[in-house]
């Protein structure tokens, strides 16, 4: 058996997905895609991934059977500079709650909280 990536899929669970999806689009600086649910029961809006490369892809869900919050998984989106990221939050509604700190030989991180009340972060080398 081969080795692989311990994640290999992550959904971020929202209560607004509008409101959602334009700030990952702001923060990100990308277009999130409507991505159709094999069960019917989720509304999902997926981030741009590529299955073959490095890291986990993922979308913001909308479902019954998951609510977004505080204290619970954090996903680290990998940027190329966090600071520009972390300069867009505010703007997209969310929190910057702890800015831009080093993680010594893993480059660097900013924590901050989507519209949805999820913590999430920011990590790039430089």
């Amino acid at each position: 058996m081969s080795k692989m990536n311990a994640v290999g899929w992550f959904d971020i669970h929202v209560d607004d997905l509008d409101r959602a999806v334009a700030f990952y689009e702001t923060v990100l600086a990308c277009k999130l895609e409507r991505m159709e649910d094999p069960t019917g029961e989720t509304q999902m809006m997926s981030f741009p991934g590529d299955m073959s490369a490095y890291g986990a892809a993922g979308a913001l869900s909308k479902s019954e059977h998951g609510r977004p919050g505080v204290g619970g998984t954090t996903i680290y989106f990998s940027v190329q500079n966090c600071a520009v990221e972390e300069a867009r939050v505010a703007e997209a509604g969310g929190t910057v709650i702890r800015p831009k700190f080093s993680i010594g030989a893993f480059g660097w991180v900013t924590l901050c909280q989507d519209t949805e009340g999820n913590i999430i972060g920011l990590n790039s080398l430089q």
